[in-house]
Order: structure tokens, then C-alpha cells, then sequence
């Protein structure tokens, strides 16, 4: 079922399960996400792959799904001859394909969904997600990033996820562009320990959130299972809002190879130590599929 509660009024209530990584989930089932637009393609030539998707993991005892716009900008489509209206559109449909499989959950609890908006650095396809320091002035990155902010939130989104932000610079962008759209939003950093992946200190960086009402939840997101302790911590504290984390394997991945490498470190033992720390919003990002959702759904007692 869609929710009749926000999302923000559940975070006050208590923790409420993410999903878990979809383009994993979307390899899984045989699809090939080696181009530049990865799991964004499907909504273009496969969109009932991506409900599918979606509807394993609010199946495995997830609360909100992420929708597959991580890589979906007019830029990125531009370049595979996709016209700004139609690119549009697949964003749109991108929100309908999670909400459509809410629809089909059949389920009694309620579900939301977060229409994804990833950094800049995805659109370039080159890992620079992970790096930050693009070179691009805030004023540029604010212009980059609010079109498709507009069209996602005009797609009736519980939520933005402004995810995966590698830059405080970058951040303070997506926090300006979403002025006014008329739907909350959640930020999270890409981070490596006590830092962004540009390198900032995650005080300041969240201190960025703290005053911008339409933040719901601060936090991290594809970073190593082994930072989210600390820096949940460090985001309740700084900006008094509830945390959201959502860690990926623990794998690396490399951007060249296009590959993940290493082995995973995420455990579903780690989960009551994040709710510990201030995490009220839980999931999964790379590599961490519908089983691992459903373990953190049955630590906190969701499922």
C-alpha cells in the first residue's frame, strides 16, 4: 500500500527499513548494466524490470524504494540520442515503476518512495562520484541539478534522495535546487572515514543540512559498512535531525574495469550499532541485496 503517513512523521515515529542496491538486483535477474547509463537504460527499454526490482525488495521487508534516476539526467540521455522530453518522461516513469510496485506488494504497512537524484560525477560515468572536485562552481553544479530535480519532484516523490554527494560543495547545489519543489529531501554523503570523498570533514559537511527545512534525514551511503558508525553519530549531533545510512557490501569498486573487487564486510549484526548511533532510516546501497534487507528488516523488528 502507498503510505498515509509521511515519511518524516515515520522517522519520529521510529526506524523504517531502505532497499538495497539496485543495479545488483537488476544483474541478478540477467540484465546488462555495462553502459554508461546503467540501470537508467532500463527505464527506457525494460521498465518492468525495474518494478520487478523494486517489488523484490519491498517484498524482503523494505519501507521505501529508491527509484533508478541515480544516473538519469538530460546530459546523460543527450548523449545517447535521447531527446530532453523523452528524457523527461523516463524520469517520471522512473517514480511510477517504484510506485507501481508498492501497488503490487500487497502489503499492509505503509511504503514510500525517493525519487534518486545521484552527483554529478555519475552523469560522467567515470567513478568521479567517488572523487568530488569537478571544478565546477556551486552556481554551475545548482544549474546542473535542479531541472531534473523539478521533473522528479513534479513525478510526486515521498521523498528526493540526494545520494552518493562526494563534495560539501556539491552539496550546498543540491541543497539550494531544491528550494521550493514542494517535496522533503534526504542528503547523503559518499564518505571515507571521517571525511567527504573530496576530502571535507563531515562536521561541516552535514552542518550544510542542519537549517534547510527541507532536509528529513542527513547521513551516508556507499561507503564502507565500517564508517557508518561514526558518522551517523557525527550527523545526529551536528544538525539534530534523524540519520539515514545505507552502506554498501564493503566491495570497491573500480571504476576502469567497471567491476567491484575485495569482499564484503556488511553484516546484519552491524545494524542495531547504527540505530544506536541515530539511524532511523536503514538499508543497503551496491551489493547488498533483497536478503540482506530482509536481515536488517528482522533486526529492527520490521519483518
Amino acid at each position: 500500500m502507498t503510505s498515509t503517513i509521511t515519511l518524516a512523521e515515520a522517522l519520529a515515529a521510529g526506524t523504517v527499513v531502505l532497499d538495497g542496491g539496485m543495479s545488483n538486483q537488476l544483474e541478478s535477474a540477467g540484465h546488462d548494466l555495462s553502459d554508461e547509463l546503467w540501470s537508467a537504460r532500463l527505464l527506457a527499454e525494460q521498465p518492468e524490470a525495474v518494478t520487478e526490482a523494486h517489488l523484490a525488495y519491498f517484498r524482503a521487508g523494505a519501507d521505501v524504494a529508491i527509484t533508478a534516476s541515480y544516473q538519469a539526467t538530460f546530459e546523460g540521455f543527450a548523449q545517447r540520442g535521447i531527446s530532453r522530453d523523452r528524457a523527461a518522461e523516463l524520469m517520471a516513469l522512473s517514480v511510477e515503476s517504484a510506485r507501481e510496485a508498492a501497488r503490487r506488494a500487497g502489503v499492509s504497512r505503509p511504503l514510500w518512495v525517493a525519487a534518486s537524484a545521484g552527483p554529478y560525477g555519475a552523469m560522467l560515468a567515470d567513478g568521479s562520484e567517488y572523487r568530488g572536485r569537478y571544478g565546477l562552481s556551486v552556481d554551475e553544479l545548482e544549474r546542473f541539478h535542479r531541472p531534473r530535480l523539478e521533473v522528479l519532484a513534479a513525478a510526486g516523490p515521498d521523498v528526493l534522495a540526494l545520494e552518493t554527494v562526494p563534495d560539501a560543495d556539491e552539496a550546498a547545489a543540491l541543497l539550494r535546487a531544491v528550494r521550493g519543489l514542494g517535496v522533503p529531501a534526504w542528503l547523503t554523503y559518499s564518505v571515507a572515514g571521517d571525511r567527504t570523498r573530496a576530502g571535507q570533514p563531515l562536521e561541516a559537511a552535514f552542518a550544510l543540512a542542519a537549517e534547510a527545512d527541507e532536509v528529513i534525514a542527513v547521513g551516508v551511503n556507499c561507503c564502507a559498512p565500517q564508517d557508518v558508525d561514526s558518522a551517523a553519530a557525527t550527523a545526529a549531533r551536528v544538525t539534530g535531525k534523524p540519520v539515514v545510512v545505507y552502506p554498501n557490501s564493503g566491495e570497491t569498486w573500480d571504476a576502469e574495469a567497471r567491476a567491484w573487487t575485495g569482499r564484503s564486510t556488511f553484516t546484519v549484526g552491524q545494524v542495531k550499532g547504527w540505530q544506536r548511533a541515530g539511524a532511523r532510516l536503514i538499508g543497503g546501497c551496491c551489493r547488498v541485496g533483497p536478503d540482506g534487507v530482509a536481515g536488517i528488516a528482522e533486526a529492527l523488528g520490521a519483518a
